[in-house]
């Protein structure tokens, strides 16, 4: 069979949880990959009350939809980031308290141990009995994004206590993740510990080659950057945990803006890259269907929609169409091997 086809709801939050569904199911979607924000799936609720728990799973299966994973992006953005008043926006009460930053780091770093406990309770009580992998999708953050540039002249040592920075901050959640059975898939991206194959490598090595660190691979974050999106896949294939489907452009807009994004809004004409709907940006996704056949990876396909040009109830209906379209079992057998009969 073919990879199932999930819809990401952290671009649809504004939507209740019923609605999503709903929605989902006239896309044409297999399930969803819940964001822990809007009302989609509620961390404390799920750990306090088994009810809560059911009831998602009651809703998904009116809808004929399942899902896979949890996503707590935007708790761990908070968890290594240089905390400003931005991250408030994005950030639960209970999480952002009284906005000090070491608090907040600490807070979040707590939240997503209770993510990674929430998903392996709400994976375990799946309708069918049987055992699934356990992933927590999301962010890292990073004490040294802002030096990305190095100006003023930047060593490898104030570099390096970054990554440490990472390892401390990530070791014990990794480990209570470990406790429960659950990986956790960092999003490759600008602003997180890792943004291409170089940083996610030495990210790696400075959690100690963790097993429950990996990636929720995302090949819209890399194409723009020059990034090799498919060599990323045969680099770290024991390490892909989930897969978003997002497409972008590059080497577009008037040459005013460059790839650091000119300080513009997205969809600005001026722009070099842009996220788009599935088929209509740069991304190759035959080169990743068979990448992803070659290592072995049999999760789901999550798409992420966000093209700021498109109307999203079209672009998430095309787009389910498009990553079935491109999606496609791999062989059991070579081409040839009738011939040995």
């Amino acid at each position: 069979m073919s990879r199932p086809v999930t819809l990401f709801t952290g671009q649809w939050a504004d939507l209740p949880f019923e609605t999503m569904c709903q929605k989902a199911k006239d896309f044409g979607y297999d399930g969803l990959e819940l964001a822990c924000w809007g009302d989609h799936f509620e961390v404390t609720k799920a750990l306090e009350d088994d009810s809560y728990v059911q009831g998602r799973w009651d809703t998904l299966s009116k809808y004929g939809l399942t899902c896979y994973s949890i996503s707590s992006h935007l708790v761990g953005q908070a968890i290594c980031d240089n905390i400003d008043e931005r991250h408030q926006s994005i950030l639960p009460p209970e999480v952002w308290g009284d906005g000090d930053p070491e608090g907040v780091r600490q807070r979040a770093a707590q939240n997503m141990i209770q993510a990674g406990q929430a998903c392996r309770k709400f994976i375990d009580a799946r309708p069918g009995g049987e055992e699934h992998p356990a992933v927590v999708n999301g962010f890292t953050g990073s004490s040294i994004w802002h030096s990305i540039y190095a100006f003023p002249p930047t060593s490898q040592d104030y570099w390096q206590k970054g990554f440490n920075d990472f390892a401390d901050r990530f070791t014990p959640i990794l480990d209570e993740f470990d406790k429960v059975n659950v990986n956790f898939a960092l999003e490759v991206h600008p602003t997180e510990i890792a943004f291409d194959i170089a940083s996610a490598e030495r990210a790696i090595e400075a959690v100690n080659g963790h097993k429950r660190f990996g990636f929720n691979y995302d090949p819209s974050h890399l194409g723009y950057q020059g990034v090799d999106y498919v060599k990323f896949i045969y680099t770290f294939g024991n390490r892909i945990y989930h897969a978003h489907m997002k497409d972008a452009w590059w080497g577009k807009g008037d040459g005013t803006v460059g790839v650091f994004g000119g300080h513009v809004d997205f969809a600005d004409p001026r722009r070099h890259w842009d996220f788009r709907s599935i088929g209509h940006g740069d991304i190759d996704f035959e080169r990743i269907i068979v990448a992803l056949n070659d290592i072995g990876y049999k999760g789901p396909l999550s798409v992420e929609w966000e093209d700021s040009r498109m109307d999203r109830d079209h672009g998430a209906k095309e787009a389910c169409e498009a990553v079935k379209k491109f999606d496609f079992p791999s062989s059991g057998l070579a081409f040839d091997a009738q011939f040995d009969n």
